[in-house]
């Protein structure tokens, strides 16, 4: 792997387990953690240039998925009550 794609690969793994750490379920930031950890180390040993820009455009998907799901604290807000007014049925 060349230097700059290590480098590459490296941020991005560290972003993953940053934001995941955002996650406020501690289920959640726990499994996403594991996820992250066991799918670089599974595939760490990955030689072939175009599978290891296959895997870092997958991871980068990835990490805009976690970003979309642990939104800062005040979207999580606005979020929470929107949920809690149109999500949640009201007992009369």
């Amino acid at each position: 792997m060349a230097a700059s794609s290590r480098a590459q690969v490296l941020d991005l793994y560290r972003a993953m387990l940053r934001e995941s750490k955002h996650f406020t379920a501690y289920n959640y930031r726990t499994y996403a953690i594991r996820r992250i950890r066991d799918a670089f180390r599974e595939n760490k040993n990955v030689k072939d240039p175009v599978e290891i820009q296959t895997l870092v455009n997958k991871a980068q998907r990835d990490l805009e998925i976690i970003r979309r799901q642990c939104p800062g604290m005040q979207k999580k807000e606005t979020i929470t009550r929107f949920i809690s007014a149109n999500c949640i049925p009201r007992t009369s």
